[in-house]
């Protein structure tokens, strides 16, 4: 049995959780990991998985000859360049989203992974969630008729560090970019326009940095449909992940997944359990079906389930809706670049 051979750069939390995915598949092996703050810690984790080298040098397995891919778990200012490295080698590329925070950047890395010619998957792991994926299965089946409204809901149950905030590259390219992507996916259209509002309202150290904690973005599609997004850092009730698709014919909705069903009714109460707790329990089944999904693309020869364009329209929407914010009005997805362009100059 073939085997496709994987360095992980990046051990934190995302990258051991791709590494115990990617174990449960007979046709892998992990070779190596790197991280740079890599210790004895790191060193007993993977010694427990039979990963037989540990390093802090990220060029260690992008140069190692039995490396087929690698998976680029770690900050997002380190994507381009690891991109563009591994590409040279030869490697197969797994990336988490996004790709980087400058759009053009992103677009240098993508033709690097051209010219090379290898792989590019980009880590949007709510495409593989079964709720999501039935949704874009209607719709594009024509079992809802034309796409009208698209309503998107993603609320995080508790606000990140405000030391992530720093570096998050703010709400609109670091938690609603899933979003862009999933209206993308489930309309089977892109988006031509966004007009996007914020605010400060759980904690007022975001405005510190530029960011905002809610916002709100309206998108107009290239099929006319239109979609609306909201985003919250702080549902006390939860992680809220909802999908509406109405049509000419019908709508399709999901909503929360829940630990059980049971819905106890008594004369005071109608009480159900509260979502499951925050995306690593939501998702955990896509995670697993995104990394085996890129394993069959290599070892078959088929296109990868997320491209690098995915990842770049995805960041461009998200560039959008930035300076819409910032800007007041609604911004097309085609000027973006220019007005940032201009800002900079300006």
């Amino acid at each position: 049995m073939k085997k496709i051979r994987i360095g992980i750069i990046g051990a934190g939390r995302i990258g051991k959780i791709h590494a115990d995915n990617l174990l449960r598949n007979p046709q892998v092996e992990i070779v190596a990991v790197s991280d740079l703050f890599a210790g004895p810690e790191l060193e007993a984790w993977a010694a427990d998985r039979n990963i037989s080298i540990v390093t802090k040098d990220s060029n260690e397995l992008i140069s190692h000859p039995d490396i087929d891919a690698i998976f680029i778990c770690s900050s997002t200012d380190t994507h381009v360049p690891l991109i563009g490295q591994a590409a040279r080698a030869g490697k197969h590329i797994f990336c988490e989203k996004p790709i980087s925070m400058d759009i053009t950047q992103t677009v240098s890395a993508i033709d690097e992974v051209r010219k090379a010619g290898v792989k590019l998957q980009i880590g949007f792991n709510r495409r593989f969630d079964h709720n999501f994926k039935r949704v874009q299965e209607v719709v594009q089946s024509g079992g809802i008729g034309d796409p009208h409204i698209i309503k998107i809901t993603s609320r995080d149950p508790n606000p990140p560090h405000i030391d992530y905030v720093k570096v998050s590259g703010g709400i609109f390219m670091d938690m609603m970019i899933h979003d862009f992507d999933m209206a993308r996916f489930v309309s089977g259209s892109e988006v031509e326009e966004v007009y996007a509002v914020g605010n400060v309202l759980i904690n007022p150290d975001f405005a510190q940095h530029g960011d905002v904690d809610t916002a709100v973005v309206t998108l107009r599609f290239a099929n006319g449909a239109l979609g609306v997004i909201d985003n919250s850092r702080q549902a006390v009730y939860g992680y809220d992940q909802r999908v509406e698709v109405f049509g000419s014919k019908g709508s399709v909705v999901v909503a929360n997944d829940h630990p059980n069903t049971a819905v106890i009714s008594t004369a005071e109460s109608i009480v159900s359990d509260k979502p499951l707790h925050f995306f690593l329990e939501r998702y955990q089944a896509a995670y697993i079906e995104e990394t085996q999904m890129f394993i069959d693309a290599i070892l078959n020869d088929k296109c990868v389930p997320v491209s690098g364009d995915d990842g770049v329209q995805a960041e461009r929407i998200a560039l959008a809706a930035k300076l819409s914010s910032r800007l007041g009005r609604p911004v097309k997805v085609s000027e973006a670049l220019e007005l940032l362009k201009e800002s900079a100059v300006s």
